[in-house]
């Protein structure tokens, strides 16, 4: 039986969010659509966060909730963290300037 410490919401997401904090080592049960598959937690990830269900490659889709979230920047093995530091946002970083800001800055 599927623990509940990560939500799935659509059988197409290849990510999970954490619903506490779990602790690399940890081996978890997740429901995806119908079946159920069992992960071990690579790295410690907090509340919250994404974790990927399955290996993801590099530059392949991230979906959520049934949603193209971004783009992972390099591989990510099932049970790691999905985050800024391996996903490029189809939506975008509202905390960095654009690169033309920048320079108008510095001039």
């Amino acid at each position: 039986m599927a623990d509940r410490y990560l939500e799935v919401v659509e059988p197409v997401d290849n990510v999970a969010t954490a619903l506490r904090d779990v602790t690399a080592g940890e081996t978890v049960t997740v429901a995806v659509g119908d079946e159920e598959r069992t992960i071990e937690i690579s790295e410690d990830v907090g509340f919250g966060h994404k974790i990927a269900i399955e290996d993801i490659t590099d530059g392949e889709t991230i979906t959520k909730y049934g949603k193209s979230i971004g783009n992972a920047t390099e591989a990510i093995p099932a049970g790691s963290f999905v985050h800024v530091h391996n996903v490029e946002s189809n939506y975008g970083r509202g905390d960095l300037a654009e690169e033309s800001d920048v320079e108008a800055i510095s001039e």
